[in-house]
């Protein structure tokens, strides 16, 4: 060998060594169709509704019939930090649940030690006091362990709450994160239709950072189950096949202020993306908010390579604030950084 070819291998093998180490996991998220396939299908029921139309004759489209009374609905969520998100959801489903019901927990998933939130802003939610059934949960996440496995217990835990807050069989459970929004008249059509799927997944559009940065149609994990004691689990995955299309917003990274941004990226169940704490700096984060980057720079989490190129990049900027929650439209002095062309943030934490 060479001087001249040993000097190149010397230079060369801890370069690749640390651009390997630095970008294994973007390597690994863009060969991913190469090593996992999508799942089946779902079958998506199309979705009709305008204000104008009978309830009976909204049910008929849908092939379903009308019941003569609604069934009681219960909305249950996990929560962590995302106060501004929690009231317009609230806000958005308040006509039709029957009872709020909401886990707060001394940690994230990831173990990181966290005030009660909720608590501490709950005057901010007299309006559902009334129908509020709120349960706490100490933090069990020990170094080393999985995050998702912190994760199944909260969700047990929020089982156990649902029952506390008098859940009976044939009664709607709505289970989706705090940031999956479903919209009013979609649960409002679930009460009163008859014959609806035991479980339904419910497709919302999905937004990162606010709602002008529209990211696809393809959300589904939410999801509206007819209660069946002793079977029915809370849970955040595929439970069925069939999705109704267009019934909600899922506004991911959704925050008012740049400290909940870093929060959330720390308490991420995924936290194997943050590996530098660069990602962490502020002034990063502020940019990547009004460009529509990924904060995590990462590759896109799809399984066709067509699908991976077609989202690289900074999201397209969207300046359509039309079919999004009344309440937040309402009140669009007090959201408007979830409003398209609002992107700086505030920078005053609400706790370290």
């Amino acid at each position: 060998m060479s001087r001249i070819l040993r000097i190149l291998l010397f230079l060369l093998l801890p370069t690749c060594i640390f651009s390997i180490y630095v970008n294994g996991l973007k390597i690994s998220y863009f060969l991913r169709p190469l090593w996992e396939s999508p799942a089946k299908p779902f079958r998506d029921i199309p979705h009709y509704y305008h204000g104008n139309v009978s309830m009976e004759k909204l049910c008929k489209l849908h092939g379903w019939g009308i019941r003569k009374f609604p069934r009681r609905v219960y909305d249950a969520v996990l929560f962590s930090n995302e106060v501004d998100i929690l009231k317009i959801r609230w806000q958005e489903l308040y006509p039709y649940i029957t009872q709020f019901v909401l886990l707060e927990s001394s940690s994230t998933f990831s173990g990181i030690p966290k005030p009660m939130v909720f608590a501490s802003h709950r005057d901010r939610f007299k309006f559902v006091e009334p129908r509020l059934t709120y349960g706490t949960i100490r933090g069990r996440f020990k170094k080393g362990k999985n995050p998702f496995i912190e994760e199944a217990r909260q969700r047990e835990a929020l089982d156990q709450l649902l029952k506390r807050a008098g859940i009976a069989d044939d009664d709607l459970l709505i289970m989706s994160d705090v940031d999956e929004i479903p919209s009013r008249h979609t649960i409002n059509l679930l009460r009163w239709c008859d014959d609806i799927p035991q479980v339904l997944h419910l497709r919302m559009k999905k937004y990162l950072y606010s709602f002008e940065f529209f990211v696809d149609d393809k959300s589904w994990r939410a999801s509206v189950h007819r209660y069946q004691t002793g079977k029915t689990r809370y849970a955040h995955c595929r439970q069925a096949d069939e999705t109704l299309a267009d019934a909600g917003w899922h506004c991911s990274f959704c925050f008012r202020r740049i400290s909940e941004f870093i929060f959330k990226m720390k308490a991420y169940s995924h936290k194997d993306r943050l590996r530098f704490s660069l990602h962490l700096n502020p002034k990063r984060v502020q940019r990547a908010i009004c460009k529509g980057a990924l904060l995590f720079d990462m590759i896109p989490e799809e399984y066709t390579f067509k699908e991976i190129i077609r989202k690289m990049g900074p999201i397209p900027h969207s300046f359509s604030a039309v079919h999004l929650p009344s309440y937040l439209l309402q009140n669009a002095d007090e959201y408007k950084f979830l409003l398209p062309g609002n992107c700086l943030r505030e920078r005053e934490p609400i706790y370290l």
